[in-house]
Formats: structure tokens, C-alpha cells, sequence
């Protein structure tokens, strides 16, 4: 049986010092947003042909006055224009130009333009969103979990379980911060439908332990700190076997997708490797830390 809770000091200062540093990173760095939450054009060509250059594709556009025009490559043949709100007159004035430059044709695969104010409007619903959703999942433990009296409150795993879940965002927002900073990796609409994910899927493997802890307390004859430590062991090949799985796809489809689902794909990636972390290593040590200091009163 491995000593988890007994070495949860190691546990919490890891995740204490990741916690702290990508914290950091928001509020030094912010976010490199997408044109979802800005306003603005992307479009995604496949050329059918030899790729043009960046310098030829700019060059092919810059007459069309876009305005804060960035050209990318993604894939071998792809290529992704992001570019100011601007007209369908414009739109087709750009497909046109790029494919005077193609040397085999090309395909559009995808292009969306979104007004500022409705980017505006999707930031703020996406906060909401979030925070409704960690309301929501605090109240159901809380519910759940209502016959748990002894030796910690019933009350105390919801905020538990919201410690974990907040840990686990602030690292995933955080990793995204530092990504936009040095590689220009951008958040979009789909981010957010990721970082939903993630909480569900945190909160899904904390309510596992949880759940293993609620059945062995009447029947165990060790403490409290003893009684997790067993249901942690207990759960633990589930949880490691299960989170693995999904990365080993989620890799898959970070490496081998495209440009399109890379950032909802990578951020799941990184939610769910860090939720099953928190899951494990720093809902159930906090609630074996809470026990104590209740104790020590």
C-alpha cells in the first residue's frame, strides 16, 4: 500500500509551487485571445498544391486593407489567416487572391468572423459560465455526500472538491498563459467548452475517492488520515488506467488533428493530467488536513 497521505506534505507543496507560479504567469502574461473573444476574421485554406510561402501569402493580401493580418502554417498543407472583421465582399476578395498564388488549387476548410461586441459578451458568459458550474458542483457534494457527519462535515468535501477543481483551472489557464506568451497560442470558444471538461472530469475522479472514503469509514479500524489512505490505494489503478486512456487519444489528436481542435484538445490534455493529480495528491490530503487542524483546536 503506498503511504499517499502520509507524505502529503511533498503533494500540497508541489501543488502549492505550480499553483503560485502559473498564477503568476495570469497576471504577469494574461492571455493571447482568439477572434472569438476580440472580433475578428480567421480563415483556413488547404492548398492543393506546393504551400506558398508566408511572405507570398502577405503579399498576396496586402492590398485588401484586412488590417493585423497573421498568416500561419498548420500541417503540411494548411494554412490559417486571421485578419479584422470585415465583409464577405472582403472574404471572397482574399480567396481570390490566394488562389491567383496556389499551384494546384485550393479548399476552404473554414471561416468565421465574429463581431467585438459579441466576442466581448462571449468572455463575460464564459466567466459565468465557470463559476456557476463550481457553485453547482459544491452544492451537489454538499448534497451528496449529507450523511457523512463524522469526522469531517459533509459540507467539507464540496469544498474540497472546489480547491481541487480551482488548483486544476489556475494550471490550465496558466499553461495557456505561458503558451500565448512564447508560441502565440491563441483561446478561443472551444477553450472554454475545455475547461468545462476538465472540472466535470476532476470532479467525476474526486467524487470516486470520495465515495470509496464514505463507504470504508463505518467499517474501518484506523483513523481517519489511515481510513483515506486505503481508499486512495483502492481507487488509485482505476483512476491512474482510466485518465490514461484519454490522454494516450488526447495526444493522438493533438499531434496527428488539425489546427482547428489543437487548443481545445491540448487543453484537455492538460486538465485531465492535472485533475487526475489533484484528485489523488489534493482534495483527499485536504481533507486529512482539515481533520487535523480540527483536531488540534
Amino acid at each position: 500500500m503506498y503511504s499517499i497521505i502520509q507524505k502529503r506534505k511533498i503533494w500540497l507543496s508541489i501543488s502549492g509551487a505550480l499553483f503560485v507560479a502559473f498564477l503568476a504567469a495570469l497576471f504577469i502574461w494574461g492571455f493571447k485571445w482568439g477572434i472569438d473573444f476580440t472580433g475578428g476574421s480567421l480563415l483556413e485554406i488547404r492548398f492543393q498544391g506546393q504551400r506558398p510561402t508566408i511572405a507570398e501569402a502577405q503579399n498576396a493580401l496586402s492590398g485588401l486593407n484586412l488590417g493585423s493580418l497573421t498568416v500561419q502554417p498548420a500541417g503540411a498543407q494548411d494554412m490559417i489567416f486571421r485578419f479584422q472583421d470585415t465583409t464577405e465582399q472582403k472574404h471572397q476578395e482574399a480567396l481570390a487572391k490566394l488562389k491567383q498564388i496556389s499551384k494546384g488549387g485550393l479548399e476552404q476548410l473554414q471561416f468565421d468572423s465574429v463581431g467585438p461586441s459579441i466576442g466581448q459578451e462571449l468572455k463575460r458568459k464564459s466567466v459565468y459560465a465557470i463559476f456557476f458550474v463550481f457553485i453547482a458542483i459544491v452544492l451537489y457534494i454538499s448534497f451528496a455526500f449529507r450523511k457523512v457527519s463524522k469526522p469531517v462535515a459533509s459540507w467539507k468535501y464540496g469544498i474540497s472538491a472546489l480547491v481541487a477543481m480551482f488548483h486544476d483551472v489556475i494550471i490550465t489557464l496558466g499553461v495557456f498563459s505561458v503558451l500565448g506568451r512564447f508560441y502565440g497560442v491563441e483561446l478561443n470558444s472551444a477553450f472554454v467548452a475545455a475547461v468545462l471538461t476538465v472540472l466535470g472530469y476532476s470532479v467525476h475522479d474526486t467524487i470516486v475517492v470520495f465515495d470509496r472514503t464514505r463507504e470504508n469509514l463505518p467499517k474501518s479500524n484506523e483513523d481517519f488520515a489511515g481510513t483515506v489512505n486505503k481508499s486512495l490505494n483502492q481507487t488509485l489503478g482505476r483512476s491512474i488506467s482510466t485518465s490514461l486512456t484519454v490522454l494516450l487519444t488526447l495526444v493522438a489528436v493533438v499531434i496527428f488533428g488539425g489546427a482547428s481542435i489543437r487548443t481545445f484538445s491540448l487543453a484537455l490534455a492538460i486538465g485531465i493530467f492535472i485533475g487526475t493529480y489533484s484528485s489523488i495528491f489534493v482534495a483527499s490530503p485536504l481533507l486529512v488536513v482539515w481533520n487535523n487542524w480540527n483536531n488540534n483546536r
